[in-house]
């Protein structure tokens, strides 16, 4: 079979298909060229989910008439410029795109043309590409002083078999949607607006660059309900710095579809992403839960290649682990620094509840009775058998509190101080506590409304940080199996699980190299009781491969850890004392996390005096 060189028409269509796979693909393209020529505001119109016609419009430098004809040949680029020795540096992209491939992979496949007039004055100009033809520039209108104006119509009209693999016009427009949500959380100062098929889908105002504004546009993509439950993260390590938000643990999603990850103002999918919020949330969420998070990462372009797929969606870190470390650990550190908050939907969720709904008829003796005049409490009864009602606040609490230190190991009666340290329990973050509620919840008081507690949950995240605390000042212990046990794996894994040996080790877990596929484990955690060493060890690899980090090992042991935990905590059905109450309430202000319990469900519900009296027509 003979070797044929192939016509650049049809290497154009075969470059298509990598670099515009869909609809949201050729858009991304286009937005990305006009945030490099420096535009404020992006305009994007799309008809047919993408396929019928495409419009980006920008307000960025623009192009000359001399610039159109090279802007669709290919591999011809403004962002990158030789040096003195006529070399290309490949290693420093601050942009974008630089390829060169968007808009002749465009043209080749559909019905292109460009608008434009440059920054400076000028007439603006047009150019045509239909199928890979280019036509002439020629004088156009154009309606801004300086921009863009890049119009699509028949995607995919020159290769019918690829409109075949098209979704539907709906997922189209909401994978066009997505992407140029992506686009708008990277570039907060940059206004964004999306009409789908004539109707406005998207209006971003332009936000103020910061940290504020960029909160501002993550709640105007990611919902209201984030900036209120959203951790700021500002960290950097050896010259990579990670800004961002997280969610609370308590605010949470049943899928991975609210983590974006930006890589020096580009939008990338990253598996390293996942791994690191899955170690960082490991000890507050199920594993069928996620957490929301915008992470902005930015470092020397020289630490990280842009250059791995023609779409530029994926990127590789020169060191992934320093990444990945500096990602878990700012995620840790705000987490702990949140202390026992939890999201505030918690109680956005107990209100909506208790909205006034359906309700059973009152019973002929309740009252029904009373309003028929049959029934009439008697007042000294109800002082009998509620004493203190009368009173504004009926106080279940000593006049005295210590500080939350007092309470460090469990909940128990602490001994009365000295009558100089009075403190009103109402003025702490959850309050005093007033009443137990089916042996199972406590009621406490704040200063501007109420707080209800699961005393099981709540008891049991405790109980959990001091295990973990004492297991980290300790170590983990280890048990010597009686006969080490060899695991086959293969060599390439094998390879990677004895590597990380040492790391292992600090986890209870010896091993050590036995020849090419094998590994030899000679002790585990003694947490972890008799085990399956070899589904362990081939959890580790499979760990090891995707994530970067031995998360199995890690799980397992929290796992026993958490259920340990769930044994020794107070149970529901325990009735508590007033000051065994009040004491699980200062230690929960005390410990970090305890706002949610092991599994990301939150220990307690706070109420706002003004909800409350909402709830009852008083507002």
């Amino acid at each position: 079979m003979p070797i044929r060189r192939l016509p650049p028409e049809t290497v154009n269509r075969i470059a298509a298909g990598e670099v515009v796979e869909r609809p949201a693909s050729a858009i991304k393209e286009l937005v990305e060229n006009a945030l490099d020529a420096g535009a404020s505001q992006v305009e994007v119109q799309a008809d047919g989910g993408g396929l019928t016609r495409i419009l980006v419009a920008d307000d960025g430098c623009g192009m000359g008439p001399g610039e159109l004809p090279l802007a669709v040949e290919r591999h011809a680029t403004s962002k990158l410029s030789p040096d003195d020795a006529g070399d290309y540096d490949l290693l420093h992209i601050s942009t974008l795109g630089f390829r060169g491939e968007a808009l002749p992979s465009i043209g080749s496949v559909a019905r292109l043309s460009i608008a434009s007039r440059p920054r400076g004055g000028g007439d603006a100009h047009a150019i045509h590409v239909e199928g890979g033809a280019v036509g002439a520039v020629a004088p156009a209108a154009f309606p801004g002083p300086h921009g863009a104006r890049v119009e699509v119509r028949d995607l995919f009209y020159a290769t019918p078999a690829r409109l075949k693999f098209m979704k539907s016009q709906r997922a189209e427009a909401m994978a066009i949607a997505e992407e140029i949500k992506r686009q708008a959380m990277a570039h907060e100062a940059v206004s964004f607006t999306l009409d789908i098929d004539g109707r406005r889908a998207l209006r971003l105002p332009a936000e103020r660059p910061g940290p504020q504004g960029r909160l501002a546009r993550l709640a105007a993509v990611m919902g209201r309900e984030f900036s209120d439950n959203a951790l700021a993260i500002d960290h950097e390590r050896e010259g990579v710095r990670l800004t961002g938000f997280a969610g609370l643990p308590t605010y949470n999603r049943g899928n991975a579809a609210h983590q974006y990850l930006f890589v020096n103002g580009r939008p990338v999918r990253d598996r390293l992403l996942q791994g690191a919020l899955r170690a960082a949330y490991a000890d507050f969420l199920a594993r069928d839960r996620h957490p929301l998070a915008a992470l902005y990462v930015e470092l020397d372009p020289v630490l990280v290649d842009v250059n791995v797929h023609p779409a530029k969606a994926e990127v590789r870190f020169r060191d992934p682990a320093l990444v990945r470390g500096l990602i878990v650990g700012g995620l840790r550190h705000a987490l702990a620094g949140a202390g026992h908050r939890a999201a505030t939907t918690v109680a956005a969720e107990a209100l909506g509840g208790l909205r006034p709904g359906y309700a059973p008829p009152p019973s002929a003796q309740g009252f029904s009775a009373w309003r028929a005049g049959g029934w009439t409490p008697q007042a000294a009864a109800v002082a009998q058998a509620i004493p203190g009602l009368a009173e504004i606040s009926a106080r279940a609490e000593p006049d005295y509190v210590q500080p939350p230190s007092a309470y460090a190991h469990g909940v128990a009666e602490a001994p009365r101080p000295q009558a100089s340290v009075v403190v009103d329990p109402v003025d702490f973050p959850l309050g005093a506590a007033r009443a137990q509620v089916h042996e199972t919840y406590i009621v406490a008081q704040t200063r501007d409304g109420m707080v209800i507690v699961d005393q099981h949950a709540a008891h049991e995240r405790l109980v959990y940080e001091r295990m973990k605390a004492e297991m980290a000042a300790g170590g983990v212990a280890r048990q010597a199996l009686l006969l080490p046990e060899v695991v086959e794996l293969d060599p390439v894994e094998a390879e990677r699980v004895s590597g990380r040996a040492e790391e292992l080790a600090a986890l209870g877990l010896i091993i050590e190299p036995f020849g090419p596929g094998a590994i030899l484990v000679r002790e585990t955690p003694a947490l972890l009781g008799e085990t399956d060493v070899a589904g362990l060890v081939r959890d580790i690899a499979d760990d090891l491969a995707e994530n970067g980090q031995a998360l199995a090992l890690k799980e397992r042991l929290e796992e026993v850890c958490s259920t340990m935990a769930c044994h020794g905590s107070v149970r529901a059905g325990r009735r508590l004392s007033a000051p065994e109450m009040n004491a699980l309430l200062r230690q929960m202000e005390a410990t970090p996390h305890s706002g949610q319990c092991n599994h990301g469900r939150p220990t307690y519900v706070e109420l706002k005096l003004a909800d409350i009296e909402k709830l009852f027509g008083r507002r």
